[in-house]
């Protein structure tokens, strides 16, 4: 599979994917995890907040953000006014630590790289109870550590859903970075910008609207971002700043 090729999940586990249930238990666990990296985030990073005030304490609302490594979720989680839903890969399941945090938290298991049916049900169930639930439309961790081309699931969610959507963005946070600064005792410098909420508009195509809304989506995200991090968006973003 060359390097610009979206992933496809190899374990096929459809029995997990499903919108979890917010019993009183799971309630708990979801601020007890939210507390735990919030004290891993002030402990081992260095993180500046901009546009904390456009988090809402309730849904719904699809969140969505680019992905640079393991730490944008966890500064993602701890500094979001209330826990939402997120998607993680069915891979992680399996995973000792990670896997049991996430399905005690209540994770929405996707399989990458294929029509997900029960994952995109999930997650139209959870919009619709008035839910926040978090996606990233790049499909998968950056490779080149910034914005890839986005995938069509986020808008198409938008848009069947009729919500909201809240453009968060991270920098700083790839693996290389924060691990290799973990081993050298050095707390890495990251940051998390949000941007106002905004709704995807419609024509009537349907499958116009889903393109035009996975561009507006990632060009959203992109001027979210520093010009190094745009990636495949930055000329985009660039050609709309001097037609302003």
């Amino acid at each position: 599979m060359s390097e610009n090729a979206k992933p496809i999940s190899e374990v096929y586990r459809p029995e997990l994917t499903r919108l979890p249930e917010i019993s009183r238990r799971r309630r708990l666990a979801r601020w007890l995890i939210k507390g735990l990296t919030w004290l891993l985030a002030r402990l081992l990073l260095n993180v500046k907040i901009t546009g904390q005030e456009y988090f809402p304490r309730s849904g719904p609302m699809l969140i969505v953000s680019n992905h640079l490594g393991d730490s944008d979720g966890v500064v993602g989680l701890a500094f979001c006014k209330v826990p939402f839903d997120v998607m993680g890969k069915v891979e992680l399941y399996d995973l000792p630590v990670m896997g049991k945090l996430l399905e005690w938290y209540g994770s929405i298991w996707v399989h990458r790289g294929q029509p997900d049916r029960r994952a995109l049900r999930a997650v139209l169930q959870g919009l619709a109870e008035n839910r926040m639930v978090a996606i990233a439309p790049e499909g998968r961790e950056s490779v080149s550590g910034s914005l890839e081309e986005g995938t069509d699931g986020a808008a198409y969610i938008a848009l069947k859903a009729d919500v909201p959507i809240l453009p968060i963005v991270f920098t700083g946070t790839e693996n290389w970075r924060v691990y290799g600064n973990l081993k050298k005792l050095r707390r890495t410098r990251v940051t998390l910008t949000a941007g106002a909420p905004f709704r995807l508009q419609t024509t009537g195509d349907r499958r116009a609207d889903i393109q035009n809304g996975t561009q507006t989506i990632m060009i959203t995200l992109a001027q979210l971002l520093p010009s190094a991090y745009q990636g495949v968006y930055r000329e985009e973003v660039g050609e709309e700043h001097d037609g302003a």
